[in-house]
């Protein structure tokens, strides 16, 4: 999706951006063409998400192939749905996600992406375009399927389309997928040589109590937690992306006596938050993102998923 603002000498800041060669969407990650024009005058792209995609490398890269500076603004999950919300001429660019789709769209304060004007639309892959794997099979529409939201009735609309349109929310360019991070050495002094984590029950392990931590956003945080209690043997699901109030009951009852026993070191809400309970030994096993995993990585700390 897109914003439009002006500057003051009348030309549009989409314009600039397009003569640097840059596509300014709105998706999980920013995606940059090939480069082949250098900004001919100062421009700064604002982006503004999760500190996911916020690599000082990307920022770098840009700025000697193209010639414009890229300026980050981190924020945790909920408040770039806030970002989006209240302060749609804050940014150029959205790091955004499919699941926030359904709370920034109604709100009006953007519009759909013209998918006529998306060079390599064609090769996005079916799941997001079409519902479906590349050879065809349908894929479920469990929780927020990414192609429930991915297109717009009309360029200005409110509502969601049932099926492709013109006019689209997102560009996806990153694949996240909720894991386990652990610190190995860490596991090893906690459960031994040999043990092996390999299931989300392993967060609520009394041999890891007070070095857990699960992340604290809602949308996703309960996908987590549905798995842990699912794998633990403690709660059944008919469909964890559309709960009934009794499994969401249930859940929540896992987590409180976890939490009141002393399982959790802490509930993280932004990325950064993540590496740094891990890197500082704070956390040996949590609900992590694999950028995130990385970071802690290049800090020289031993770090898996």
């Amino acid at each position: 999706m897109a914003i439009e603002d002006k500057w003051k000498d009348g030309v549009s800041r989409r314009a600039v951006l397009k003569a640097a060669g840059t596509a300014a969407v709105v998706g999980a990650a920013s995606g940059f063409p090939a480069p082949f024009v250098h900004a001919a005058e100062p421009v700064t792209l604002r982006i503004a998400g999760t500190g996911v995609n916020q690599f000082k490398q990307l920022a770098d890269k840009a700025k000697e192939d193209l010639g414009f500076t890229i300026q980050y603004t981190s924020l945790t999950s909920d408040d770039v749905v806030k970002r989006a919300v209240t302060q749609p001429t804050s940014f150029d660019l959205l790091d955004a996600e499919y699941w926030m789709m359904k709370k920034i769209v109604p709100s009006g304060v953007m519009r759909g992406m013209d998918t006529a004007k998306i060079k390599e639309y064609d090769n996005i892959v079916p799941i997001f375009t079409k519902g479906e794997l590349p050879n065809g099979q349908t894929m479920p529409r469990e929780g927020i399927a990414p192609i429930k939201v991915s297109y717009l009735e009309a360029e200005k609309s409110k509502a969601f389309a049932t099926d492709p349109t013109q006019w689209m929310t997102l560009i996806p360019t990153v694949y996240n997928a909720d894991t386990l991070g652990i610190r190995p050495d860490e596991i090893a002094k906690a459960k031994g040589a040999d043990y092996k984590v390999s299931s989300w029950s392993d967060l609520l392990d009394s041999g890891f109590k007070g070095k857990s931590s699960i992340l604290n956003i809602p949308s996703i945080g309960i996908m987590d937690a549905a798995m842990v209690c699912e794998a633990s043997g403690l709660v059944k699901y008919g469909d964890k992306g559309n709960m009934t109030r009794d499994e969401i009951d249930a859940t929540m009852k896992v987590l409180t006596e976890a939490k009141k026993d002393g399982q959790f070191r802490a509930f993280w809400k932004e990325f950064n938050e993540s590496v740094n309970l891990m890197a500082s030994g704070e956390v040996i096993i949590q609900s992590m993102w694999s950028p995130a995993v990385t970071k802690v990585r290049q800090m020289g700390v031993p770090c898996v998923y």
